[in-house]
């Protein structure tokens, strides 16, 4: 995309956005797309996380929810991840301070002005992708015809939420390696606090308590984990990945928001946790919209049982009935 204008005012002469694709565009009889499926990962996360086996295996196959042979599914990575323009680029923390807003006008300007859709058939989208769907329903409210939403809350990110995220950057900027962004080798000691936190927020208690029932079990996989996770990361691309949230809040603006919904949480979500009030308001305050809580059991993952298709397959197939316009 040419001369990307942020939301702060920055520019960018060239902003790169990257996608996947499965199956093949359809047109109706005006000539527009009318199949097309749009994915949104989470944070830290691309596209390409929608091809493993819990999410791809119960949902793209012959007669599955996104049958490929019938949606064109896109999978997008956006701004700050995977192939798509970050600051690991080369501009480190020079790189423009990109926020939710930035990242859902980007993902819709690919979609009408790279892939020609117009009106994409459905938008789904796990944790920060879920937030984009609320964004997106409010910023470009004819855009999407169906909103899936899984894995968050429509109110600013405060509480252990901003928390938890603030942590995670003071620990990377905390290490003298991180010498403000300008490092030559990644600042271990703060990518392993910032990864620590990370597992510690999408963890599942009852899943991990009875895969993991002894010390020894329990220790070695979370430190595998850490470790795994800290080799694919780059220290100023997360900064800016956990601090884009910043500005998110499009719980006074709720009503805009006219597309069919069919949101979804899980009760076991350190990070949504199944106390908080809002669902219950906010579905009133749309048009359309339904909300489900995933009840936790040994089975459920936390807050990443969004990516585990089987739990809440039923609830897609429902969504894409309703809107068979």
């Amino acid at each position: 995309m040419r001369d990307f204008r942020f939301a702060n005012g920055e520019r960018m002469a060239e902003l790169r956005m990257h996608y996947t694709t499965l199956g093949k565009p359809h047109r109706d009889a005006t000539g527009a797309i009318d199949n097309a499926v749009v994915v949104l990962h989470g944070t830290g996360g691309t596209g390409k996380q929608f091809l493993q086996p819990q999410f791809a295996d119960r949902l793209y196959g012959p007669g599955q929810p996104l049958d490929i042979e019938r949606y064109w599914i896109v999978l997008i990575d956006n701004i700050g991840h995977g192939g798509s323009s970050k600051p690991s680029d080369g501009l480190r923390m020079r790189f423009p301070a990109y926020d939710y807003d930035d990242m859902v006008d980007a993902q819709v300007r690919l979609l009408k002005e790279g892939l020609s859709i117009a009106r994409p058939r459905l938008v789904f989208g796990t944790s920060m992708g879920c937030m984009h769907g609320f964004v997106m329903g409010e910023r470009h409210p004819n855009f999407a015809r169906a909103l899936m939403p899984m894995a968050c809350e429509p109110v600013p990110i405060a509480g252990l939420n901003r928390m938890w995220r603030q942590l995670a950057i003071d620990g990377i900027k905390a290490d003298p390696a991180w010498t403000g962004g300008d490092y030559r080798a990644q600042p271990a000691a703060g990518l392993r606090t910032a990864a620590s936190l990370l597992f510690v927020a999408g963890g599942a208690p009852l899943y991990l308590q009875a895969t993991y029932p002894t010390r020894v079990a329990a220790s070695s996989y979370a430190q595998e984990r850490v470790a795994a996770s800290i080799a694919a990361l780059d220290a100023n691309d997360l900064i800016y990945q956990l601090d884009a949230s910043r500005n998110y809040d499009p719980w006074p603006r709720l009503e805009a928001i006219t597309a069919p919904v069919m949101w979804i949480n899980s009760a076991d979500d350190f990070i949504n946790p199944r106390g908080l009030p809002y669902p219950a308001e906010a579905v009133k305050r749309m048009k359309n919209a339904r909300f489900r809580i995933i009840a936790e059991t040994p089975e459920t993952r936390g807050h990443g049982t969004h990516t585990w298709a089987r739990f809440w397959e039923q609830d897609l197939r429902e969504l894409l009935a309703r809107t068979d316009l």
